[in-house]
């Protein structure tokens, strides 16, 4: 086949596109003249596009062509592409909402607590969110609590305790933890960033054992000797030293007027002092084991002190001499004492068990939770009573809802539970009837004199 030169291509091919788009061709060049050279060229020009075609390799988006023939065709072998749709078009904002975390999951109480030991310790903060713990290694811990999931945490912790932390409470404004401890000193601490703002070393000669906070200023201590003590944070040394106790102080309680600190003691006597003019009133006779703690109930006309033996002891208001009532629960003890109402309390006992209690008519209400077969070591109520957190030998703070519980009403006197009856569950928490509390017996003992008939009566 004859070469053609480069220009005689050109004209040919600009002819022919001219031919095919319907203009007629130009005068001076006939429409057979053009046919003819446009044959001759067709051979060499069919052989140029085959063999650019095999020079390169020929791409449409992410298809390819399957063959060269295809490609010289002009015949697409791509992938289908997606059709568009009347939906939005998916954005990077969109892409990163779906791969946002899930919002975390609301729960009925704040997550446990595990601590390295056991917390003797436990104090709610007055207004936020706050729990505080003391354990028997001597650390303070302060741990900001929620109910959502993962969201309880500890803000810091102070290990300026020689040995174990007894007791602790929080200032009245929420800006001061006082702390006590077997090492005999009393720290105060700064709550926001945890330092150690006051130390009073060797304030007893004795291990200290509980501590009471009777306003801005004024708080008093007991140790394992029976010693009471009054401070005057801005004084030096105690404002107040009585020794009336033969056994350690377990706890103390305070009248609303904050006139009357009444102490529970290791020697089973319920003792009265007069903190306004620093002077004993009086103890009661003596019980057959340690007061293990104490607290006032039914508008501060009722004291209740739990017991070793397990029996709380009821004294009229003013009438501290002698008890007059007693309600014996099927437990090893009663360690432990927080009033939910003015009838209600819980009490912790080595059985492992946080029981509900109404006071007059005495009646054991049923369980709030447990810690599994350990002693509960401490108690205490958030500042706006849904909570009750509780401490234990098994390592752990546990929040229970008082929301149930709070609605409990009894009001009768005369219906006695029946012998061998089973604990009602009284929050989320408790375990069942059919595990923990399997043949599980409570059982109240009521010990009738002249003062009880007339307290029923009268309340």
């Amino acid at each position: 086949m004859p070469r053609l030169s480069s220009g005689a291509v050109s004209l040919a091919i600009e002819h022919a596109q001219s031919a095919a788009s319907g203009p007629s061709p130009p005068p001076s060049l006939s429409l057979s003249v053009v046919l003819g050279r446009t044959r001759a060229l067709s051979g060499h020009l069919t052989e140029v596009g085959i063999s650019m075609a095999a020079s390169c390799e020929v791409r449409y988006g992410t298809g390819q062509w399957d063959t060269h023939e295809q490609a010289a065709e002009g015949g697409s072998r791509r992938s289908p592409t997606t059709p568009l749709s009347d939906a939005p078009l998916q954005t990077d904002t969109d892409t990163e909402a779906e791969t946002e975390a899930p919002e975390p999951r609301e729960r009925d109480t704040p997550e446990d607590v595990v601590l390295e030991a056991p917390a003797n310790g436990l104090a709610f903060h007055p207004a936020r969110n706050l729990l505080a713990a003391g354990d028997v290694d001597g650390d303070v811990f302060v741990f900001e609590y929620s109910c959502r999931e993962g969201e309880t945490k500890e803000l810091w912790s102070s290990g300026h305790h020689l040995k174990s932390c007894r007791d602790l409470a929080f200032s009245e404004d929420g800006r001061k933890l006082v702390t006590v401890s077997k090492d005999k000193a009393i720290h105060i601490l700064d709550v926001e960033q945890g330092r150690l703002d006051q130390r009073t070393s060797k304030a007893h000669s004795a291990a200290i054992n509980s501590l009471l906070l009777v306003d801005e200023h004024l708080l008093a201590t007991g140790d394992d000797s029976g010693r009471i003590r009054l401070w005057d944070q801005r004084k030096e040394g105690p404002i107040m030293d009585l020794k009336q106790h033969e056994e350690y102080i377990a706890d103390m309680a305070l009248d609303p007027a904050k006139k009357l600190l009444l102490t529970a003691g290791g020697d089973g006597c319920l003792g009265v002092f007069n903190i306004k003019r620093h002077r004993f009133e009086l103890l009661s006779e003596a019980q057959s084991g340690d007061l293990t703690s104490v607290t006032l109930m039914k508008r501060g006309k009722k004291v209740a002190c739990g017991s070793s033996e397990g029996t709380i002891y009821l004294f009229n208001w003013n009438g501290f001499g002698a008890t007059s009532d007693r309600f014996a629960l099927k437990a090893e003890s009663v360690d432990c004492i927080v009033p939910i109402t003015d009838n209600l309390l819980c009490t912790g006992s080595t059985d492992g068990i946080i029981r509900a209690v109404n006071i007059l008519p005495n009646r054991v209400v049923g369980s709030v939770g447990q810690h599994a077969g350990e002693p509960v070591e401490q108690l205490a109520l958030s500042h706006c009573g849904q909570f009750l957190a509780s401490s234990g030998h098994d390592h752990r703070l546990k929040f229970w809802n008082m929301t149930q519980l709070r609605s409990v009403v009894v009001d009768d006197y005369r219906k006695r539970k029946k012998k061998g009856g089973q604990l009602q569950a009284l929050s989320s928490k408790a375990w069942g009837m059919d595990d923990f509390f399997a043949g599980l017996k409570e059982e109240e003992e009521t010990v009738p004199d002249a003062a009880e008939e007339e307290s029923e009566d009268s309340d």
